[in-house]
């Protein structure tokens, strides 16, 4: 019970990773508040979660949204200890597509603002409204999705792989304006990953992710929910400032 009477929140926990974290947090003693865009699975997730957690319709990229999700969370349970920023989208696509020496294609500019949006913004506004609330408790730790591809780049996800990098550049600046108020900031960079969004690919490019995944297979969620308990949890209390690769050993290129 590492996570005993903590109070906990995740975004984008109605699915995929997020989901995991939510359940394994559970698993562990804490009382868990998701949010997602996706009310059904939302509360579906819930109902396993047990009568202490709660479910939000929250859009991460609208602060007004953001704010008024922690503070009904804040209401109800009278403190935040844990917050997972989860939420994250994908609008893949090349900085310009060549066919036969022309221009064929390129990524749009509403796919590169809408994952900025979401992915960096969206991070950003919920650790900003979070903070003030660890701040006057003079505890807490701040967890962000970044990403494999945030740290090695890859092929036809600018915007992607510009959030997620913008993530851990976040992740660094936080650990250190918060530090002296006992609020920890870490980082964890999933790599392939089974998730239902993964899973749908074909074949062939599930087996190309198996082998370049020095251990053989991809990601599971729990295993990356694994990787935030660590994180959230005492046994970390010295550990500020890192981006953990959680990934099989696979080095993203070309």
């Amino acid at each position: 019970m590492r996570l005993k009477d903590k109070i906990a929140l995740v975004t984008g926990g109605a699915g995929g990773i997020g989901k995991a974290t939510a359940e394994r947090f559970a698993e562990e003693g804490a009382r868990v508040a998701i949010c997602d865009l996706n009310e059904a699975a939302g509360l579906e997730t819930i109902k396993e979660l047990g009568p202490e957690a709660s479910f939000h319709k929250v859009n991460v990229a609208d602060r007004q949204s953001v704010q008024a999700w922690i503070d009904e969370v804040t209401a109800r349970y009278g403190r935040i200890d844990i917050l997972v920023n989860n939420a994250g989208v994908l609008r893949d696509g090349q900085l310009v597509r060549y066919k036969e020496g022309q221009l064929v294609g390129s990524m749009s500019e509403s796919d590169f603002d809408l994952i900025l949006a979401v992915n960096l913004k969206g991070t950003f506004n919920c650790a900003q409204a979070v903070a003030p609330v660890m701040i006057s408790q003079k505890s807490g730790v701040i967890l962000n999705a970044s990403s494999v591809v945030g740290i090695d780049g890859n092929f036809g996800q600018t915007n992607y792989v510009a959030s997620k990098a913008g993530v851990i550049g976040m992740t660094k600046v936080w650990a250190r304006e918060l530090g002296r108020y006992n609020i920890r900031v870490n980082a964890v960079a999933p790599g392939f990953t089974a998730t239902e969004m993964v899973t749908s690919m074909p074949e062939k490019v599930l087996d190309g992710m198996k082998a370049r995944t020095p251990l053989g297979r991809l990601g599971q969620p729990r295993d990356i929910a694994n990787a935030y308990l660590l994180l959230a949890s005492d046994e970390a209390a010295f550990i500020t400032g890192v981006v953990l690769r959680v990934d099989g050993g696979i080095l993203v290129g070309t």
